[in-house]
């Protein structure tokens, strides 16, 4: 029987916000998570969604309008595979999230908080990385894409290099804010990080 998602069903509300998501539970199979992380209106989530039907993926924003376009997105292409759950990032991936039990994360053009006295507010420190480390399996991805120089180094900065290895970059779906910069002919940085046993 064929299931057709509603923006009501793609919402993924928790029973608890202490307790560990159920992947198995809340996408209905056993499949590899990816985890778009301030997944805006749903532009990257969705086409990497439907790229990769054999792949559940599971998109975080905190803001209320844009979760609904990603719902609405992800209705519209009748996409199955894919949940929304309208929160906090950095409380997700510390409490919510199991460990080793993600096979990719994407951040994606984070807010950068450009004045130095904010940014003590910007989502990426070490411990966020070490949140991620510790929820990805083995040999998991984390894809990091900015606008923002000064951004892009302070995340390399805080990367933890006995966690992480550098890879080569993949192709992967242009996001919303990806678009548009592109169209302005702004500098994109990225990264491409592989989890690795910790080096001592």
């Amino acid at each position: 029987m064929h299931f057709r998602n509603t923006a009501m069903e793609v919402e993924f509300v928790p029973s608890s916000v202490i307790d560990p998501l159920n992947f198995s539970e809340m996408f209905g199979r056993n499949a590899p998570v990816e985890i778009d992380l301030g997944c805006g209106d749903g532009t990257f989530l969705a086409a990497s969604a439907a790229r990769n039907p054999e792949r559940n993926f599971l998109g975080i924003e905190r803001l209320i309008g844009r979760a609904r376009a990603a719902c609405g997105k992800t209705t519209r292409l009748d996409l199955e595979n894919v949940r929304v759950l309208r929160m906090e990032s950095s409380y997700a991936i510390t409490h919510l999230i199991p460990a080793e039990s993600v096979s990719a994360f994407h951040l994606l053009f984070p807010d950068p908080w450009p004045k130095r006295r904010h940014h003590r507010r910007r989502l990426f420190t070490a411990q966020f990385a070490g949140s991620v480390y510790r929820a990805l399996k083995t040999d998991g991805l984390f894809h990091i894409a900015t606008d923002h120089a000064n951004y892009f180094q302070a995340i390399q900065e805080r990367i933890p290099i006995n966690l992480f290895s550098a890879l080569d970059a993949m192709q992967f779906p242009a996001s919303g804010f990806e678009q548009r910069f592109t169209i302005r002919q702004a500098p994109i940085y990225r990264l491409l990080l592989r989890k690795i046993s910790p080096v001592r």
